[in-house]
């Protein structure tokens, strides 16, 4: 497990998915908790991995639990702390742990493929934004040229583009600033709990994202109350746990309602299928699941479907999102192209 520098906040899926399946190795040989953590020290292959692991050794030396430990740090996301302590009351930490990192391996899964879907398209559009730029600041002025030796001038398509892109390098530094900017607020909203749900509000509200924003709140909510339903939480804990760690505000607004209905004497299926929190068919596997005392399975099962749905979606949008990148650019530079090449080849013809 590699650590961050401690001005980072709390470690990331991958880190916590290391950590949570070495420390569970552990604790299923029967090794305790503050040997365990020596171990895992010892093979640390940096010194901030094993600086971090140092200073929770130190705790459980003065008798603190593991999850006590584990808090003091500020590095562990408190949902985990509060499985991990309710696994050593429970007398079952090796599952709780095993939960956890089958847990941060999906999350870690699903943000992979999220940001795939963010990236590649910025990616596009920033290939498109350079090529465009080089085609007006340095090819455009090029050919004005040429058609001011010839005694004539480009198209006035041609002028207003080249003019546009004198306007733009004349104010290169405030763009650049501005997007610098923009760029340094997202990082700092994805430090805060507030900022991801910022983020995920706006994910959620573009056409081609909000399905995608959809299927990942719902993924993981579903894979969070299938970690808690199997480390022996019952359904209302398991409900309240699970409601902190989605960020999406329609989601957050679904797991409410079934709250209130719970509360008026509703199940939770029954509450899960007035919400629609779930499709019907995934809403009717889990109250079968509650009947048949299988529900975390159940969950489980549905988790690995929604990140199946979710890379599926993303292909799909890619696939459409590509050929229509490309299609624009090559109209863009086509139609650059022929203002220019048109009236210069009908120069060239008289003059021939």
């Amino acid at each position: 497990m590699a650590a961050k520098d401690s001005t980072r906040g709390t470690l990331s899926a991958s880190e916590l998915s290391a950590f949570c399946a070495q420390l569970a190795l552990i604790t299923k040989a029967g090794i305790p908790a503050q040997e365990g953590i020596s171990i895992m020290m010892e093979d640390a292959d940096d010194a901030r991995t094993r600086e971090l692991l140092q200073s929770v050794l130190d705790k459980l030396e003065e008798g603190e639990p593991l999850h006590s430990g584990l808090a003091q740090t500020g590095r562990f996301p408190k949902y985990m702390l509060d499985m991990i302590g309710i696994g050593e009351q429970s007398g079952r930490l090796d599952e709780v742990l095993d939960s956890l990192t089958a847990y941060y391996e999906r999350s870690q899964s699903i943000s992979r493929s999220v940001k795939s879907a963010v990236t590649y398209p910025l990616v596009m559009i920033a290939i498109m934004v350079v090529v465009i730029g080089i085609l007006i600041g340095k090819v455009l002025p090029v050919f004005n040229q040429v058609f001011q030796q010839l005694g004539s001038e480009m198209s006035a398509f041609a002028q207003g583009i080249m003019r546009f892109g004198e306007v733009l390098s004349r104010y290169s530094a405030v763009i650049i600033g501005v997007i610098l900017g923009l760029t340094a607020a997202w990082l700092i909203l994805r430090r805060t709990a507030g900022g991801r749900a910022f983020l995920s509000g706006l994910f959620s509200s573009f056409f081609a994202t909000r399905r995608i924003a959809a299927k990942v709140a719902a993924g993981r909510f579903v894979s969070a109350m299938s970690m808690m339903l199997s480390s022996g939480l019952d359904v209302d804990q398991s409900l309240d746990m699970a409601a902190n760690l989605v960020d999406d505000i329609k989601t957050q607004e679904k797991i409410s309602r079934m709250k209130q209905q719970m509360a008026q004497g509703a199940s939770f299926a029954e509450a899960l299928l007035e919400t629609q929190l779930f499709s019907s068919v995934y809403a009717r596997m889990i109250t079968v699941g509650f009947k048949t005392g299988s529900a975390d399975a159940v969950m489980k099962k549905i988790a690995d479907r929604y990140e199946e749905e979710i890379d599926e979606t993303i292909s799909k949008l890619l696939g459409v999102l590509e050929p229509t990148l490309v299609a624009v650019l090559s109209v863009i530079v086509g139609m650059i192209l022929l203002s220019v090449m048109l009236p210069l080849m009908g120069i060239m013809s008289s003059i021939g």
